[in-house]
């Protein structure tokens, strides 16, 4: 409950703030990359799956582990203070369906809520350079433009996600780059399966925006805000979320064929089925709040139950 935040605890307000919902975004690729890491010889650059063929200790270093989930979880909760600082002075967000903003409510100062995204980007940053140095220094470029892209996703001249590319910056960013840049961090080796599992934890993280997205193209095309959803409409958004949840079982299914046991994540369907239809069946509005929920239980039940499968089927 929202009600009451202003006298209540500050702590509160930081929870609504950082978006606890939207953090298995940042925990899925981790887990995958982690996961796809398990029983990779170290220390190669790229590895077509001959996981024999290699030198060295077999299995990832589980502090850089550790280490990436603390940067992936640094960078979500950093994107989400970003955005509703950006959103809030902008205005874009004084009229919400969604969830409830900090600067738009009025439950944080705009600079407090600015700080608090400069604070998250900077545990990223430590956790990231702690990284490059057991690993290799390009990382700090893959970081550096990690946290500019999260910034720029609502803030600056001209934010990106008002112009529909924020899907892209997600699969990309909490995707590819997460999922592979685990693997790599935990092995020092690159390969087909990390890439395969960053696009399947891509696209169920695309799926959480879409919906988000997709409740707010009324109040979005009203102030400016061109999404995606706006550029293509509502119905081509409500089969782009279906499409992207069949694209993430089907990556699924693709994995499966280097570690069969993979396909255990394909258990997570039941739970899509219900968003699915409820997308399809024209649900708009508060009626879509639900929908995000549901979406990322789909996402971590996916993602974690790929990740036990990928790493016992070793």
């Amino acid at each position: 409950m929202v009600h009451g935040l202003h006298d209540g605890p500050i702590m509160n307000r930081w929870v609504i703030g950082a978006r606890v919902q939207t953090l298995p975004a940042a925990v899925v690729p981790v887990a995958l990359g982690a996961a796809v890491a398990v029983g990779m010889p170290r220390g190669l650059w790229w590895s077509s799956g001959d996981e024999a063929s290699g030198v060295g200790a077999i299995g990832p270093v589980w502090w850089r582990v550790a280490l990436a989930l603390v940067v992936s979880l640094a960078l979500q909760v950093a994107v989400n203070y970003a955005n509703d600082y950006s959103d809030g002075v902008k205005g874009t967000d004084d009229v919400r369906v969604g969830p409830t903003r900090l600067v738009a409510s009025g439950l944080a100062s705009a600079r407090s809520v600015k700080l608090a995204a400069y604070a998250a980007f900077g545990v990223a940053g430590v956790a990231g350079l702690v990284l490059a140095v057991a690993t290799s220094w390009w990382l700090l470029v893959v970081g550096a433009v990690s946290m500019l892209a999260g910034w720029g996703y609502t803030g600056g001249p001209k934010p990106y996600g008002y112009l529909g590319l924020g899907e892209l910056f997600v699969f990309v960013f909490f995707g590819l780059v997460a999922t592979v840049g685990t693997t790599y961090v935990a092995v020092e080796t690159i390969t087909w399966h990390a890439i395969v599992s960053g696009c399947i934890a891509g696209a169920l993280a695309c799926a959480l925006l879409v919906i988000n997205n997709l409740r707010d193209i009324p109040t979005d095309r009203e102030v400016g805000k061109r999404t995606l959803a706006v550029r293509i409409g509502d119905q081509a958004t409500r089969w782009l979320f279906v499409g992207l949840l069949v694209g993430s079982f089907v990556g699924i299914g693709v994995l499966a064929a280097w570690r069969p046991l993979g396909l255990i994540g394909l258990l997570a369907v039941p739970l899509a089925v219900g968003p699915a239809r409820t997308v399809l069946g024209g649900a708009t509005g508060a009626a879509l709040i639900p929908v995000l929920g549901a979406t990322g239980k789909v996402q971590l039940a996916a993602g974690i139950l790929t990740a036990v499968g990928l790493g016992f089927g070793a």
